[in-house]
């Protein structure tokens, strides 16, 4: 069964996804792919700020910040 599709925003901390799809366009979309956000690239919620945005991603081994209007641009696939 295919694992439901979700912006990487609702992901909590300590879960993780696997990268779909980037809704991003233009600048944002090689910003997020330079920052290693690419098809089948497995992410990690590791915490919220206290204020509830940014979140801090783990990507291919860098901790990476992006406030929720970054982040609902990338689709992931989640997963425990």
């Amino acid at each position: 069964m295919k694992e439901k599709l979700i912006p990487l925003h609702m992901l909590s901390p300590g879960s993780f996804g696997r990268v779909t799809q980037l809704t991003a366009r233009d600048n944002s979309r090689r910003r997020m792919l330079d920052l290693g956000f690419i098809n089948n690239t497995i992410v990690e919620a590791l915490q919220k700020s206290p204020s509830g945005d940014p979140t801090a991603y783990q990507v291919r081994g860098a901790v990476i910040a992006l406030r929720s209007e970054e982040a609902s641009n990338i689709l992931v696939e989640c997963f425990s």
